[in-house]
Parts: C-alpha cells; sequence; structure tokens
C-alpha cells in the first residue's frame, strides 16, 4: 500500500512539474504579446486577452497536485502509526479528488456538444460572481436581523451561524412550514414582525432573485449558443493570432494609426455640444447634469468630497460591530431564561419527560393524577432553596413575602347524565382563589393542606374548567460578569394552568414563564473590569449615534436641495414649453436609496439610544431595541447594493430588480386573490380533518410552503379519512393549487424576471428611451467644473463612466 502511495506521490510531482511549466510559459508568452504591442501599436493590451493567457485548468491540476502530495505523505506517515492526524489528511485528499474529477471537464470540452455547455459555465462565472455579491448584501441584512429580533423565539435562530442556515434551508424550500410553526408566540410584536420577515424573504429570495438568477444563465447560454453559430466575437489576441502567420515582428499584423492614449482613456466620457446662450438654461442644465452624477463623477468635476459615500461605508462598519456585540449579548439573556424555564418544568411539573407533548408540557388522565400534581408543585415550592440549584428566591412586597396563589374556575351549576343524555347547565363561570404563605407551606404537609382548604381542593370535574397556579420568583444572572457585562436580576412570573375546558377525560398541563428583567437595587462587583467595558461600549454607541446623524442630515439635504430642482425644472418647463413634467420624470428627483438611509438612521439612532438605556440597566425593552436594530441593519445593507450600481456589470443586474418591481407587485395582486381564496376555503373545509389548516394563518403558511415544495407528502398524508367527501375534496384541493402555483404561477414569475432582464439588457445596448428630463439634459455639454487639468487625477479616473454609459445616468 505504501508503495502504491509513493507511486501517487510521483505521479503528482511529475504533473505538478509539468503544469507548472505550462503556466510559466503562458506569463511569458503573456509579457512578450503585451511588450510587442506597446512598443509597435503604442497600446495597452485588455484585461481579457491578458488573462488568455493563464490557464485556469492547469491552475486547478497544481492545486490538485499539491494537496495530493500533501495527503498521501500524512497517508503514509499515518499507516506507519507516526502520525494521527486522520482529519486533514481526509480533507486534503478528499478536496484534491473533487478537483481531479472536475478537471475531467475540460477534456469532454474538446467534443463540441459538450464545450456548450462548459463554455456557458465558465462565460457565466463573471455574471455569477457579480450577481452572489448583490444577493449577499441582501442575505446579510435578513442574517443580522434575523439573528437580533428572533433570536430570543426561536431555535433555528439563536446564533448568527444557525440563522445563516436557516435562510439559506428556506431558499431551497426546506423545513418551511415548521420554521414558521416553531415561533414563540410570547410577543406578539415579535410574532407579527416574524411573519412579515419570513414572507419578504422567502418572496424576494425564491421569486426574485433566483428567477434572475436563472434568467442571466439562461441569457449567457443562449448567447454562447448564437456565438457557436455565428463566431465568437474576436478580441485584438484573437485577431492577431489570425493574421499573423509568422512571428510578431513579421509586419504582416498592422493596425490603423491612432494618436497616442493613456492606460485610462478608456474611462474618458464624450464631451457633449455647447450648451445655448441661455444663462439660465444653461446653469439649470449644469446643475441637472452634477446632480445627477455619481460620487466619483463629482470629485472629478468639482473635487467635491464624497462625504456620504465615506459616511455609509463608516455607518456599515459601526452598525454592524453595534448589532453584533448587542447580540452576543442578547444570547446570554436568552439562554438564561430558556435554561431557568427548563429548570422550572422540571420542578414544578410531576413526571415531567423533558419534552413538551405538543404545545402543552404534559398530560394527566386520572382524578388522582390531577390532585398528585397540584400537591406536587406546591410542595416544590415550598422547599425550593434546598433542591434549586439555580440562584433563585421567593419574591417579596414591602412589607412580607409574597406567596402561592391557587385558582380555580368552574361553571355555576352542571347536571349532566351522559348514560341518558341529560345535561342542565349555567354556563356562568365561578372564579374561586386562595393565597398560600411560604411561612405557612413550610408548616403544613400537603394533606394538612388539604384538610384545611377541604372546600377549594373538592373539585367537582364535570364543572371544573381550569386550575390555575400562579406564583413569583427572583433570580440574578451572574454568567454575563464572566462576559463584562452588568449582572441581570430577573423577576419570573410562574403559571401553572391544568386545562380542563374540553372535559374530554385528557387535563392538559401548560407551564408559562415570563421573565421580566429589572435593574438590581444594590450590587458591587470587585476583581472585574466590568464597570469599564460598559462604558466603552456605550462611548461606542455614542459614536454610532453621532454618524447616524451626520448621514441624515446630509441625506435630508440632500433629497431638499433634490425638491427644489425639481421646482425649478418644473417651473422651467411650464414657462418655456408651456406643458408639465411627467410624474415619471418628477420620481427621477426623488432619490429612494436617501429614502431608505433615512429611515435606517433613524431607526438606528432610537434603537441605539434604547439599547444605551438596557445596557445601563435602565430599560428593560429588549423586543422594541432588537426589531430597531435588527430592520436598520438589514436596511444598511440592502443600500450598499446602491454602490454596486456604480459599476456597469452589476447595473444590469440593479436596474433589472428596479425595472420588475410594478410588474412583480401587479402580479402579485393577481397572485394574491388566487391565494386567499384557496387558504379561506381550505381553512373551512379541512379545517376539522387536518392540523395544518386548524386557523386560517396555519392554512397561509401551509400553502405558502407547499408553493415553494415543501413538506408536500406530509400534507397528504395527515389529512383525517373519516369522511370520504373531504378526503377526496383535499385531494383535488392540493393537487389543483400546487399545480397552478408551481406550474404555472411561478412559470410566469420566472418570464415576467426574464423580460425584464432581457430589456434591460438591449436598452443599454441601444439607449434608454429618452423622456422629457434625459432631452433636456441630452442638449447640456460636458462642462468642466474642475479648475485643475484632469490629467493630475489618474486614481479616480477608473470611476468615470464612458459616453455611452451617460443615458444610465437617471436610473437611480
Amino acid at each position: 500500500m505504501m508503495i502504491f502511495d509513493a507511486f501517487v506521490i510521483l505521479t503528482c510531482l511529475a504533473s505538478l512539474i509539468l503544469c507548472t511549466r505550462s503556466v510559466v510559459k503562458g506569463f511569458r508568452l503573456q509579457r512578450e504579446f503585451v511588450s510587442f504591442f506597446r512598443h509597435h501599436h503604442k497600446k495597452e493590451v485588455s484585461f481579457t486577452d491578458q488573462m488568455e493567457f493563464v490557464n485556469g485548468w492547469y491552475i486547478l491540476i497544481i492545486v490538485s497536485d499539491v494537496l495530493t502530495t500533501v495527503g498521501s505523505t500524512l497517508k503514509m506517515e499515518i499507516q506507519a502509526k507516526s502520525l494521527t492526524s486522520y482529519d486533514v489528511c481526509s480533507i486534503l485528499l478528499g478536496t484534491s479528488t473533487m478537483l481531479v474529477w472536475l478537471g475531467v471537464i475540460r477534456y469532454l470540452g474538446f467534443f463540441q456538444k459538450y464545450n456548450l455547455l462548459i463554455l456557458t459555465l465558465r462565460s457565466a462565472l463573471p455574471n455569477v460572481i457579480r450577481f452572489c455579491c448583490c444577493a449577499v448584501m441582501i442575505y446579510l441584512g435578513y442574517c443580522f436581523c434575523g439573528w437580533i429580533v428572533l433570536g430570543p423565539y426561536h431555535v433555528k435562530f439563536r446564533s448568527l451561524n444557525m440563522v445563516s442556515e436557516c435562510l439559506f434551508s428556506l431558499i431551497n424550500g426546506d423545513d418551511m412550514f415548521a420554521t414558521f410553526a416553531k415561533m414563540q408566540q410570547k410577543s406578539y410584536l415579535v410574532w407579527l414582525f416574524s411573519r412579515l420577515y419570513l414572507y419578504s424573504f422567502i418572496s424576494l429570495f425564491i421569486y426574485m432573485v433566483l428567477s434572475l438568477f436563472i434568467a442571466l444563465i439562461t441569457d449567457t447560454y443562449e448567447t454562447i449558443k448564437h456565438y457557436q453559430q455565428d463566431g465568437f466575437p474576436e478580441t485584438e489576441l484573437h485577431d492577431f493570432i489570425s493574421q499573423c502567420k509568422d512571428l510578431p515582428n513579421s509586419g504582416r499584423y498592422k493596425l490603423e494609426e491612432e494618436s497616442p492614449v493613456s492606460i485610462f482613456c478608456c474611462c474618458k466620457r464624450r464631451m457633449m455640444a455647447q450648451p445655448d446662450s441661455d444663462l439660465e438654461e444653461d446653469a439649470l442644465k449644469e446643475d441637472l447634469k452634477f446632480y445627477f452624477m455619481n460620487p466619483c463623477e463629482k470629485y472629478r468635476a468639482r473635487r467635491q468630497i464624497p462625504w456620504k459615500l465615506g459616511l455609509q461605508i463608516l455607518k456599515i462598519v459601526m452598525v454592524t460591530t453595534q448589532l453584533i456585540l448587542f447580540g452576543l449579548s442578547n444570547q446570554l439573556v436568552v439562554s438564561f431564561k430558556e435554561e431557568n424555564t427548563v429548570a422550572f418544568k422540571h420542578l414544578f411539573l410531576k413526571g415531567y419527560s423533558g419534552v413538551d407533548e405538543d404545545d402543552y408540557s404534559c398530560s394527566v388522565y386520572t382524578q388522582q393524577d390531577v390532585y398528585d400534581s397540584i400537591f406536587f408543585a406546591i410542595k416544590q415550592y415550598c422547599q425550593l432553596k434546598n433542591i434549586s440549584l439555580g440562584t433563585l428566591g421567593y419574591e417579596q412586597d414591602e412589607d412580607d413575602v409574597s406567596g402561592l396563589q391557587i385558582c380555580k374556575q368552574q361553571y355555576k351549576k352542571d347536571t349532566m347524565l351522559p348514560s341518558n343524555d341529560t345535561l342542565n347547565i349555567d354556563v356562568t363561570i365561578e372564579t374561586d382563589c386562595i393565597q398560600l404563605e411560604p411561612q405557612i407551606l413550610a408548616t403544613k404537609r400537603s394533606g394538612d393542606l388539604k384538610m384545611i382548604n377541604s372546600s377549594f381542593f373538592n373539585f367537582e370535574f364535570h364543572r371544573l374548567i381550569q386550575v390555575e397556579i400562579s406564583f413569583q420568583l427572583k433570580g440574578i444572572d451572574l454568567q454575563t460578569v464572566h462576559a463584562r457585562e452588568l449582572p441581570d436580576c430577573y423577576a419570573f412570573q410562574n403559571t401553572i394552568t391544568f386545562n380542563n375546558r374540553a372535559h374530554s377525560g385528557k387535563v392538559k398541563i401548560y407551564f408559562d414563564s415570563d421573565a421580566d428583567i429589572q435593574e438590581c437595587k444594590d450590587w458591587h462587583i470587585s476583581g472585574s473590569t466590568v464597570q469599564k467595558n460598559t462604558q466603552y461600549i456605550l462611548v461606542f454607541d455614542g459614536f454610532v449615534i453621532v454618524s447616524c446623524f451626520a448621514s441624515l442630515i446630509l441625506c435630508t439635504r440632500s433629497i431638499i436641495l433634490a425638491l427644489k430642482l425639481q421646482k425649478r425644472f418644473v417651473n422651467f418647463f411650464l414657462e418655456k414649453y408651456k406643458r408639465h413634467v411627467c410624474h415619471a420624470d418628477r420620481l427621477e428627483f426623488i432619490n429612494g436609496w436617501y429614502v431608505l438611509v433615512i429611515i435606517s438612521d433613524v431607526m438606528t439612532i432610537i434603537g441605539s439610544i434604547m439599547k444605551m438605556e438596557i445596557k445601563a440597566k435602565n430599560l428593560t425593552s429588549y423586543d422594541v431595541c432588537s426589531i430597531l436594530l435588527g430592520t436598520s441593519t438589514l436596511f444598511v445593507w440592502v443600500g450598499v447594493i446602491r454602490y454596486l450600481g456604480y459599476f456597469q456589470t452589476y447595473n444590469v443586474l440593479i436596474l433589472t430588480m428596479q425595472a420588475s418591481l410594478p410588474k412583480v407587485l401587479r402580479f402579485c395582486c393577481c397572485a394574491g386573490m388566487i391565494y386567499l381564496g384557496y387558504t379561506f376555503c381550505g381553512w373551512i373545509v379541512l379545517g376539522p380533518y387536518h392540523e395544518k389548516f386548524e386557523d386560517l394563518n396555519t392554512v397561509a403558511e401551509c400553502l405558502f410552503s407547499l408553493v415553494n415544495g415543501d413538506d408536500m407528502f406530509a400534507t397528504f398524508a395527515q389529512i383525517q379519512q373519516k369522511s370520504t367527501l373531504v378526503w377526496l375534496f383535499s385531494r383535488l384541493y392540493l393537487y389543483s393549487f400546487i399545480s397552478l402555483f408551481i406550474y404555472m404561477i411561478l412559470s410566469l414569475f420566472i418570464a415576467l424576471i426574464t423580460d425584464s432582464y432581457d430589456t434591460i439588457k438591449k436598452y443599454q445596448q441601444n439607449g434608454f428611451p429618452l423622456t422629457d428630463l434625459h432631452e433636456f439634459l441630452k442638449e447640456c455639454s460636458s462642462t468642466d467644473y474642475s479648475k485643475e487639468p484632469q490629467a493630475s487625477m489618474p486614481f479616480i479616473c477608473c470611476c468615470r463612466r464612458r459616453g455611452s454609459d451617460d443615458n444610465l445616468i437617471l436610473i437611480n
């Protein structure tokens, strides 16, 4: 075996040497070609042509050979019992094997039929990477938002890594209904936010982003297919190779003489015609032209420093850092609450298995079990300090310790004889309560307690609706001290409910614990830097608020200036051309990105102030604070897409999403009518026979999951077969809904996105339709705003747009 491994290493070393030699030759040939072009034609070779000399397959083989050589050496050492690094060895050998099999694709590309697919994958790769950059900005925003807001209420959102995995699974249609169902309903505000969050994320990524991705791949495939039929466009390298049969200095390859240009000349913009002599019109055109420039062009034009751009980049870093710090602190709070709730269930519920049966913790089926469970909880409460492992104590009022309260609800009058179908009931509900102090409970046994309160504990189960035991406990979270934070003091309001409303012979036992964070009244911590760390975080939060205020002022100022400029343009058009400016041209002045930034800044400022109060233990509104900070971070990361739009290759994707949005909204309105019809129908018909159709909200979530291919067989299988007619209807209902939405509506949605992508691509090639505003600006000359020569700034020249891109300037 070791001899075979040695042969593998020798083979890989030979392959490594040959491929490295080929790559080095490629680089030498590239340098020779670049020098030739620079010397004979006074121009630079394009980056695309230079990359032709770098064979990606050789690099793949080199990496694979290195991994195989190192992995095989480790394997030989392991077999000789000199090493035990199984994990590292398996990763190296596994990765190298994967790369080897990927390299086989290269040889398949020698055949024409396979080459179409391989060329499509290779051509689509740059667009796919750029597309992923845009999508990742939105994805990260949703990850941070979900972690902060839903973390305390959903097991899949406990950590940032789990959130990322959960959202990626949702995009691919996995476990969708369960993600909806597992959301805790302790906070109605967060529960509503979770629905908005999940519906928007799934709809955005599955119906828009993935549809746009399909359109991108389809367009690349069609382009490559067209090139194979009509010939690929020739670059300077291909033209040089096709014409030069001899050496490069043979003189057979000759281009027309061109004036010397610099490497950045491709970035210069075309000068437009000189403006009219009318000063007012000229000034308005110049102001409009300058307003619709991007930050790089404004700097080039007037040396105006892009404060907003720099501030937004700084704000992204600061807001994300703030959210991560808050999320890590919030994780401690969540874990303390959850672990205490689990501990309480084991302490106060008799026979608790450690797993809730359904939405309730456990259940009992005999009268004696009900009495035993009640007195078990009372006994455990009595001896809490002796049995609990936590830092727990009884709730104290100003004068005395508040005890344990037991309340029972029952019908006022109830006579029932099921044997002869006789019923006489008064549905008026009576409530009776008793208060048990810890001092009294400590001196009494459960039997004595039942005898003293015999009238109360003598339950008539045919009248009994529910028994509720409620008590308050105090606790201190000390784990925050290890995280260099001030400790939290908690007040736990615990309620044990014995629910007999159904009178079905099964009493469901619910345990609910609401934890409120309170300010510790008297605390002293020594040997720790907790207070200093808290002060540093408060100072950082202050900087975040200041940066958001600055961003808010700058963006608000830009919107006000835009509205003034809009008013000037509207008045000028009305005076000169005697007609009103269309609504679309008016909206060009309203920069939606600035509005998004303003909303984000306001939410960040309010959320940061609340976070500072929480940090100082003056406030406990974690839910509101997390919603504000999470949503603002989502908006901040979505806003990054705006800056990616300054690059031509990214702009087509962003413009497609913007152009398709109105169509998507109208499409969703039509599809929503059908969806609502199916929702109401399923609720009414299948509600009594299927747990996923019991209420309207659950039906909506179930159907939304089915549209995305989740839990489909389980939905069919779980329908009860008590009624053959309803069972047959359920099949017709589910088959028709799934077929209609997946095969027709979603296909139409993909066609809509694909059409928008094709339209935007044609506009970029042939020019966008001109409105009055575009026509007005087209007459404006490219005035030189700068006081210094442009040649003095080569480093910023890369930000300049080509003249052919001027028609994109108004697409915000």
